[in-house]
């Protein structure tokens, strides 16, 4: 079957390949090493093979007796936006929650202290794109985070000197919000994922807008990101790629760059490259940079046609961390912290995704109890619904504000909401108190709910 959902990523990567030349490519993925040109190139076969899915099964994804029951599952929503599907599988989830995911941006967010350290506004740009580049490697991974229930939030602090708050904002459609502040810059971002399934794969929108604010000189920078695609799903290996550009501007001067992230090629060509040029407001390249998004990212400074200066060096500018080897869910160390408690506040909300039952018995390897505390969660989320909307009341976020703003992005438009101060106020206070006993993190029970205080009001 000729389906959409049988297509690569982009640029026609085997789109027109007859099904001899397929069967050919499956055979090449253990052979491909053995053929002069293409060592040591990783093969990445867009339907799946046979091979590639004995790998995934052995990596403990799927049994491969359970696919094709998924599929047939799965098949019905074929065309359709699965953001806030509530009946997926718990086997293609992975321990952590879109919330947290927001928070892994905040990983190399010492570029952003450079950026606002630095004088030069093109080399500024320089390091407050790679920041923006940098999260990709951790993005690559496959696994589903589990959709946040109305009114979640997750916090984390003992990493730079940041503090970072996210909240679930909005059910229908799912909407996020975070913020992220230290002494050097301040990030804001409204979030709202928007995701057309294909059957085998799955194409996701950033219908979102993302700001930061370097506090030395009060510039503001806009980041509009690549669409991504998440390949073979349910058959062969599955694999993420995100074609497109990058744009970021500065609005305070119209500086910007952007930044190109190739598609995935033949035989993985091309995959993980990102090229660009940082121009001046007058659109004039002023920068180059290359590199790749699972790798690292260099510059050198070019001259209006682009070519390097004479004289000046490709310098690097950020590389990938070290990653654990052989982790169960492709997590860098870096996405362990955010899992972990030791990146918690004092006194922590109950309203954490850290303490969702669901997510925390996965994370422990317990697939039957993460389905059932799962199910649970989301009867109760609907429980929420009916209560507050039979006693009339609306849900109202704590930590964030929805402005009368409606802003326009290349996948639709996106209601702004702001961050309002409140939980500066609140964790001031907290931090602040000496009085306040500590309980035992673990044993605070998951509430994110509102619905119990509607009688009070």
């Amino acid at each position: 079957m000729a389906s959409e959902d049988q297509q690569p990523a982009s640029g026609g990567f085997f789109s027109a390949i007859t099904s001899s030349v397929r069967n050919w490519g499956n055979a090449v993925h253990k052979s491909v090493n053995g053929l002069l040109g293409y060592e040591g190139l990783e093969v990445i076969n867009p339907e799946g093979g046979t091979e590639d899915a004995e790998e995934e099964a052995h990596r403990g994804r799927w049994k491969e007796e359970d696919r094709d029951g998924y599929w047939k599952m799965m098949h019905k929503y074929v065309g359709s936006d699965v953001t806030s599907m509530v009946t997926l599988p718990v086997i293609i989830f992975e321990p952590m929650t879109m919330l947290q995911k927001m928070a892994e941006l905040m990983e190399y967010c010492h570029l952003l202290d450079l950026a606002d350290e630095c004088e030069d506004p093109y080399l500024r740009l320089v390091y407050a794109s790679s920041w923006a580049v940098s999260v990709y490697f951790a993005y690559q991974r496959t696994w589903k985070p589990f959709n946040p229930i109305l009114g979640e939030t997750y916090e984390m602090v003992n990493h730079r000197g940041i503090t970072f708050i996210s909240e679930q904002v909005s059910h229908h459609p799912p909407m996020s919000a975070g913020h992220a502040e230290n002494e050097h810059f301040t990030y804001d971002v409204t979030s709202k994922l928007k995701t057309k399934f294909l059957g085998n794969s799955v194409d996701v929108y950033p219908v979102g807008r993302t700001r930061v604010t370097l506090k030395r000189d009060g510039v503001v920078l806009d980041l509009v990101p690549p669409p991504t695609k998440v390949n073979n799903l349910i058959f062969g290996r599955t694999w993420v790629d995100s074609p497109g550009e990058m744009i970021m501007t500065n609005l305070t001067t119209g500086d910007k760059v952007v930044l190109y992230f190739q598609p995935c090629g033949w035989f993985g060509a091309g995959r993980y490259e990102v090229d660009g040029f940082v121009y001046n407001a007058e659109e004039e390249p002023k920068i180059l940079m290359t590199g790749k998004w699972n790798e690292s990212l260099s510059y050198q400074p070019c001259d209006m046609e682009g070519e390097p200066i004479p004289g000046t060096e490709m310098k690097e500018v950020w590389r990938v961390a070290p990653v654990p080897e052989n982790d169960k869910f492709q997590y860098t160390h870096f996405a362990h912290k955010v899992n972990s408690f030791n990146t918690a506040p004092k006194k922590l909300l109950a309203s954490d995704s850290r303490l969702r039952p669901d997510r925390y018995a996965l994370e422990k390897g317990d697939m039957s109890k993460a389905g059932a505390e799962k199910s649970s969660l989301e009867e109760r989320q609907r429980a929420e619904k009916k209560n507050r909307e039979s006693q009339g009341h609306q849900f109202s976020p704590r930590w964030f504000d929805m402005t009368e703003e409606v802003t326009a992005t290349p996948w639709g438009e996106l209601e702004i909401y702001q961050f309002n101060g409140k939980y500066s106020a609140h964790r001031a206070a907290i931090d602040g108190s000496d009085s306040i006993e500590q309980p035992d993190i673990t044993s605070i029970e998951f509430n994110p709910w509102q619905y119990a205080d509607l009688q009070a009001k």
